[in-house]
């Protein structure tokens, strides 16, 4: 029996290798990803992380490092992170550090995963207890047994029904729960004003939708029901709760703290929950579940066909986590959900066209890299697929997204619909036991089989080791067959401006000169050469960097701008791929300056040699305008 994993030493690797403890901000977590706030991202060596034990891949988006552990994982490895000094932060503490990078929608899509991903557990066994029911309750299992409905103890179908109504029933105490904590409210307030959402002195949302109850009638005009199916009343007011509560902490006299603050908050976030955030939002909650209903309504399964190929698109982005509201909007009101089930078609064949790599690569280390990957995919978790294989070699992806797109299709086309959500692929199986589940198998198979056929026979046409080093870019030099055996003497300019000393720079990083020493250069133009002949070793994802190793072992990073990692490519054209050998004066990237500085950051170009110490006799040159490929900037 293999021994289990030393989740203290795994965390600890992963501090070294984001640069140390005092190279992190915060660090969270949610159901895959441990999320890190870095102080400078460009230090990390990716390759390094995902050679720690138990990372699957890693990537930087949005101001988060997010390293992909698994779930089951990542919850562990965070524990023994924090108890390493690093701080787990409060969610809100992470978010504001992060909200200084990523778009409008980015920030608020991480606000929404930030309070609905602590109840995603709920949801998903409580989709597991639906699914299990339908399963012992049909006529085929009971006739199984020689049995009828009729025979079903009564006092069972009561303990089934607590198991698989309650987190329902309750939903708004979990969302304000989660939305307290997130926010920075006292949790314990959000609890007791969900519970008030709904109280049992309400007629429930349920029996005023069926017509069996008449809502209640305030000050003439407003009408009042519980809220037991809602979710954005309990989030609005969760978040208002929450300021309210912080507001009195700072303006009420610690003597009457105690009693006026939660005493105010409560009474004054449940007068605005049930007079005026409760019937504004329930409306606006009720159109987002209309617009997806509408959506996997359209004929001819046109619906499902469109989320089946593009949700594996956002999964991207990050905001795949807004859906969430609606999916569980739609089991609170219906127990059913569409989403679900073209969800889970886009996640296998995504596993499926990361399989079909693994079966073409004739390398080792791909295959051991790809299969965990697409395993991991049918499993239900699509990141190390997505990030570790297919977008790296780009047409996997696309026509992961096609076989996505077919088993939407089918699943719309069958009318297949989910108990539960958060489950997907293989262990998504028992939200279909009510006599769903060979629909589920065959929905998903298509999908699988379509992404697998398609990548195999046109999406790598190479070994795909081979394909992946050239897919982040094209290349628009010849590589040169090999470089001269003579040892580099000096450096050229590799882009034309002003040469300054690298302890010039306005950034800690490279004025300190804890990257190396080296120069940077206030550039006049646009295009970065190679400063001598050299082999690419590294190739920045976003665009903004390049790594050199000379023939005498030198190694040298050069970096275009200041903080500009957080471009995410947008201002850079790479003109090389890692692994070629390239020529002195041969070019590296484009940029845009004026985007650049348009953006608020400097554009300074930064040629470090990263390690100095194995060169004492080194001499940087400054304090002149270079010409790219002729002035001496660097003599060995």
């Amino acid at each position: 029996m293999a021994n289990a994993p030393d989740y203290n030493k795994i965390a600890n690797q992963i501090i070294e290798v984001v640069g140390g403890a005092d190279n992190i901000i915060s660090a969270a977590h949610c159901a895959t990803r441990l999320r890190l706030i870095v102080k400078d991202r460009d230090i990390i060596d990716d390759k390094k992380v995902e050679e720690t034990e138990l990372v699957k891949c890693c990537f930087f988006t949005a101001g988060q490092y997010q390293i992909i552990l698994g779930t089951g994982i990542v919850n562990k490895v965070f524990d023994e992170v924090t108890k390493l000094g690093v701080s787990g932060s409060s969610k809100n503490e992470q978010a504001a550090a992060a909200a200084q990078n990523g778009s409008t929608i980015q920030r608020l899509v991480r606000i929404f995963a930030d309070v609905f991903v602590p109840i995603i557990p709920v949801m998903v066994a409580t989709g597991l207890f639906m699914g299990i029911r339908g399963f012992l309750t049909q006529d085929a299992m009971l006739g199984f047994f020689g049995i009828s409905a009729d025979a079903i103890p009564q006092q069972f179908l009561d303990f089934t029904t607590i198991l698989t109504d309650t987190a329902f029933s309750y939903l708004p105490v979990l969302v304000c729960w989660s939305a307290f904590k997130k926010f920075g409210g006292s949790p314990i307030l959000g609890i007791v004003l969900g519970l008030m959402l709904v109280h049992t002195a309400f007629p429930t949302s349920w029996d005023v939708a069926q017509g069996a109850a008449e809502p209640m009638l305030f000050f003439g005009f407003i009408k009042v029901n519980g809220y037991q199916s809602s979710v954005l009343p309990a989030f609005i007011v969760g978040f208002l709760g929450s300021k309210i509560e912080q507001w009195l902490h700072d303006h009420v006299i610690n003597a009457l703290d105690l009693i006026i603050t939660p005493f105010v908050t409560v009474l004054t976030s449940l007068c605005l929950g049930l007079f005026v955030i409760g019937p504004v939002f329930h409306s606006v909650e009720m159109v987002l579940v209309h617009i997806v209903t509408w959506l996997f309504a359209l004929p001819l399964g046109l619906g499902g066909l469109i989320w089946g190929a593009l949700c594996q698109v956002i999964v991207i982005t990050g905001v795949h986590h807004a859906l969430n509201l609606v999916e569980i909007e739609m089991l609170s009101n219906t127990s059913w959900n569409p989403v679900n089930p073209v969800g889970s078609s886009g996640i296998v064949a995504q596993a499926g066209a990361a399989m079909a790599v693994a079966v073409k690569s004739k390398s080792v280390k791909m295959k051991s890299l790809v299969y965990p990957s697409a395993v991991s995919g049918l499993l239900g978790i699509t990141e190390p697929a997505i990030f570790g294989v297919n977008l790296r070699l780009v047409k996997p992806f696309i026509w992961g997204c096609v076989g996505g797109g077919v088993g939407g299709w089918l699943s719309a086309v069958l009318n297949l619909r989910g108990t539960g959500l958060s489950v997907t692929g293989i262990p998504g199986a028992l939200l279909y036991l009510n006599k769903q589940l060979p629909i589920y198998i065959l929905v998903n198979a298509a999908a699988f089989g379509v992404a697998f056929t398609l990548t195999y026979l046109f999406g790598v046409k190479e070994d795909p080791e081979n394909a992946e080093r050239g897919a982040k870019e094209v290349p628009v030099i010849k590589e040169e067959s090999e470089v001269k055996e003579n040892q580099v003497k000096e450096l050229r300019a590799f882009v034309s401006g002003n040469v300054i000393p690298v302890s010039e720079v306005n950034d800690p990083v490279f004025s300190s000169k804890a990257m190396g020493d080296g120069i940077a250069i206030r550039p006049s133009a646009q295009m970065v050469a190679a400063p001598c002949d050299g082999k690419i070793s590294m190739v920045a994802d976003t665009g903004h960097a390049v790594g050199i190793t000379l023939n005498n072992g030198a190694e040298l990073l050069i970096h275009v701008g200041l903080d500009t990692v957080s471009l995410n490519g947008e201002g850079f054209q790479v003109l090389v791929s890692e692994g070629r050998n390239v020529k002195q004066g041969a070019p590296l990237l484009k940029f845009d300056k004026a985007f650049i500085e348009g953006k608020g950051l400097a554009a300074d170009c930064i040629l470090v040699l990263t390690n100095t110490d194995d060169f004492p006799d080194v001499k940087f040159i400054s304090g002149m305008d270079a010409k790219q490929s002729e002035t001496v900037i660097c003599t060995f």
